[in-house]
């Protein structure tokens, strides 16, 4: 059940920043809400969430040669762990 929550976690450079503050960017499904998020991180990797911050990334024209397509909406969860908890080799989740 929590596999399917969470999709992936997202490795940029902002959210490598936010790695350092506790906080940690994953893809997860669209349905999925805040409570549910919480539970599938704190079963998936043992450790203690104190904040949940959603929020739908839009989907964004593009142009293929002369045809035009769009990416698909997905939703990001930003998650604020508490203190003392960390997720050991984020980068390696991928």
């Amino acid at each position: 059940m929590d596999k399917q929550i969470i999709i992936k976690p997202i490795i940029t450079e902002k959210s490598s920043i936010l790695g350092a503050d506790n906080r940690y960017v994953f893809k997860v499904i669209k349905s999925a809400n805040k409570i549910e998020i919480r539970k599938a991180v704190e079963s998936l990797f043992s450790v203690k969430v104190k904040d949940v911050n959603t929020l739908n990334v839009r989907s964004k024209k593009k142009r293929m040669g002369k045809h035009m397509g769009q990416t698909s909406e997905w939703k990001k969860a930003m998650v604020t762990l508490q203190e003392g908890n960390k997720l050991e080799n984020f980068e390696k989740l991928v």
